[in-house]
């Protein structure tokens, strides 16, 4: 069966290494942080400026003042620091972020990313930081479904959306596969519910 958003939040984590410096974006990437152990010793970064985020906040736990950059409660961890916006930007680009998890409208077999519009001229234009972390962060996953809501693949030869950074997707996460990325293609590392045919025939 494919992954829910939760299974496949927590096989991100699996996978992101010890000791990472880690930005996590908007929308389905922020569960990751649910599924983090503190024995993997990551340290969390958000764009409105946190390092050593925890988990969603939850009951008595919420605190209208600590979110992160999508506006979700969340905890801090001991040791947790601020900073201004600014300051978070000068992390992102700068290269001091190992990993960091996005969501997508697109990613080309080559790496390509397009997640800020569709081109749509209804549709609403969302950068945020999106451009800063593709090309700041040492590696970039995607965390998205295979398919849009029209049935379309959402991995693809050429993205076809405004692009957000070229060439700088290493891993996609989606709720039938696993792909790596690059010069070389794209290649299922692993499959849900799905044989490796049946990934070709429908992407």
């Amino acid at each position: 069966m494919p992954l829910s958003t939760g299974e496949l939040a927590a096989l991100v984590a699996r996978d992101i290494p010890a000791g990472s410096y880690v930005n996590l974006g908007i929308g389905q990437p922020t569960r990751v942080a649910d599924h983090l152990t503190p024995e993997q010793g990551v340290i969390l970064h958000t764009e409105n400026g946190m390092l050593n985020m925890g988990p969603a906040a939850t009951g008595d736990d919420i605190d209208p003042d600590l979110t992160n950059a999508g506006k979700v409660p969340v905890t801090e961890l001991p040791g947790a620091s601020y900073f201004h916006h600014a300051d978070s930007f000068m992390m992102m680009r700068g290269g001091h972020l190992d990993v960091c998890v996005l969501g997508a409208f697109q990613v080309s077999v080559h790496g390509d990313l397009a997640n800020w519009h569709t081109g749509a001229p209804d549709a609403i234009p969302a950068v945020g930081g999106a451009m800063d972390l593709a090309i700041g962060a040492k590696q970039v996953y995607v965390m998205m479904t295979l398919f849009d809501k029209q049935g379309r693949p959402k991995l693809v030869p050429k993205c076809t959306y405004p692009l957000t950074g070229l060439r700088c997707v290493s891993r996609v996460y989606t709720d039938l596969a696993v792909f790596d990325v690059g010069a070389g293609g794209a290649v299922v590392r692993e499959s849900f519910g799905i044989t490796r045919e049946q990934l070709r025939q429908v992407t």
